[in-house]
């Protein structure tokens, strides 16, 4: 018989969260730590991933005090040296600890998949399995929030079908089931913790119980009084909500790529031209062109809609071709650049060693998923270049089952030296010290080194410098 830990105090509500990626495992986190007025913990939280190696090896990352993902927050680090204290967080892969839980938080992957001719798919396979096993495991009066970013009706037309399924096997009431939509906006980064425990967010439930539980539950964890809480009428609007959010920003960035490719063509910054514009406070949050997109949610979420229109709704006439689009540019982004590279190398990158900067998708964080980086190292070596990789917060690179530096080597040796993401170590680099081979390349694919930085390059002899967008 499967026990809880004895560190758990019977007079705290358990939560289960399932899934203990890169939002499950701070949404954990941060609902270990949420406290009552007198600074005690208000729940037991047992996380449960998978039950396969890298879920095994989270469980017990978990276990020992030890976040189970590389990154520069120091309040996430702080959260997890005081669950760890108080005993109240523990993380396993068996399902059946469901059955002790008064909420559960689903922060399980749900990705789109692709046909033969790259054009998307919905596959809820997996998502269902999950459904099934947690409607199997639960009792009545549980729960159930959904963070996880879905297509939009999924709650209302795929999740609640079969929790009622479940339920009825076990002949449970169907009053009983209660379940909410509450979409994270988790940020890895410097403000990991934040922007779960300090953010705004909006929810929803199928009914108004479902939603009346689930807003009672985020104010015992979110900092509401600060940021407050914004309710929807259903489940399927928040769904929206979140698919529209990602769709709106990924557009945006998506529009930004021409007239880039048009600044650097008549030698004009574009940075600077986008720093004036910003000055008028409806242009204020401008997106600025780079190396491309990464992920889980930009290089996805824009497919949603159309895949729900099509699938869930059976509605055939609906192509979101904005949405649709943007993520095709965004994704070949990092191509620009490295044609730019190749074009500035002489027309060929055939032998030619390349040291390229991040490899990670965004700045200050370790995740790699969906990273353009990733485009662009296997294009580079389909075309006959060499590469290195570094990433101060990356040393396995999983997506590519290789080794990554994480400190950044001499650049002696290089035909070229690319940064990609806007890690604040690269800030520190002194070019007036570094050492490069005669008519190497230093290619800033993102924005990456400060104006300082490009001024010390610019007195370097025998070296050439460019930017994307400028």
């Amino acid at each position: 018989m499967i026990e809880l830990p004895k560190t758990f105090k019977p007079s705290r509500k358990n939560v289960c969260v399932q899934g203990l990626g890169f939002v499950g495992a701070a949404m954990a986190l941060a609902i270990a730590n949420a406290k009552d007025n007198t600074a005690n913990p208000l729940y037991n939280v047992i996380g449960i991933d998978v039950p396969n190696e890298a879920g095994h090896r989270k469980a017990t990352s978990i276990n020992d005090g030890v976040f189970p993902f590389e990154n520069n927050d120091k309040k996430l680090e702080q959260a997890q040296k005081e669950a760890y204290k108080n005993g109240n967080l523990w993380a396993t892969t068996e399902s059946e600890y469901f059955k002790y839980a008064d909420v559960v938080v689903v922060d399980i992957n749900l990705d789109v998949k692709y046909d033969g001719d790259h054009n998307p798919i919905l596959d809820l396979n997996l998502f269902k399995n999950a459904m099934h096993t947690l409607g199997s495991c639960i009792n009545a009066g549980t729960l159930i929030i959904v963070e996880t970013t879905v297509p939009p009706g999924t709650c209302e037309k795929v999740v609640y079908p079969i929790i009622k399924e479940e339920f009825s096997k076990r002949n449970l009431p169907e009053e009983k089931i209660f379940i909410a939509h509450s979409y994270e906006r988790v940020m890895p980064g410097e403000n990991y913790f934040d922007s779960i425990v300090n953010f705004w967010r909006v929810f929803s439930g199928i009914n108004k119980e479902s939603a009346d539980k689930c807003q009672e539950f985020l104010e015992s964890v979110i900092s509401t009084k600060q940021y407050p809480l914004t309710r929807l009428e259903k489940t399927t609007a928040t769904e929206i909500a979140k698919v529209l959010e990602n769709s709106y920003r990924a557009a945006t960035i998506a529009f930004i790529e021409e007239w880039g490719r048009f600044a650097e063509a008549v030698n004009v910054d574009l940075f600077e031209v986008i720093e004036a514009i910003r000055m008028r406070p409806t242009h204020s949050n401008m997106r600025q062109p780079g190396f491309g997109v990464g992920g889980y949610c930009l290089t996805k979420d824009p497919y949603f809609a159309y895949l729900s229109a099509k699938d869930i709704f059976g509605l055939k006439d609906m192509d979101f071709p904005f949405s649709t689009r943007a993520v095709k540019v965004n994704n070949a982004m990092p191509i620009v650049s490295l044609d730019k590279i190749e074009t500035l190398l002489g027309g060929s990158i055939k032998g030619k060693k390349l040291l390229i900067l991040g490899v990670s998708y965004r700045q200050d964080v370790g995740d790699t998923r969906y990273s353009p980086t990733e485009i662009f190292v296997k294009e580079a070596v389909r075309r006959g270049a060499e590469t290195v990789c570094q990433d101060p917060l990356v040393g396995h690179w999983q997506e590519m089952n290789m080794q990554v530096l994480q400190e950044v080597p001499s650049f002696k040796g290089y035909d070229a030296v690319v940064f990609t993401v806007q890690h604040k170590q690269y800030k520190d680099i002194d070019f007036k010290t570094a050492e490069f081979d005669n008519g190497a390349l230093i290619f800033d694919a993102n924005c990456v080194l400060t104006k300082p930085q490009r001024m010390d390059i610019s007195q370097l002899n025998n070296i050439s410098f460019a930017s994307i967008g400028r």
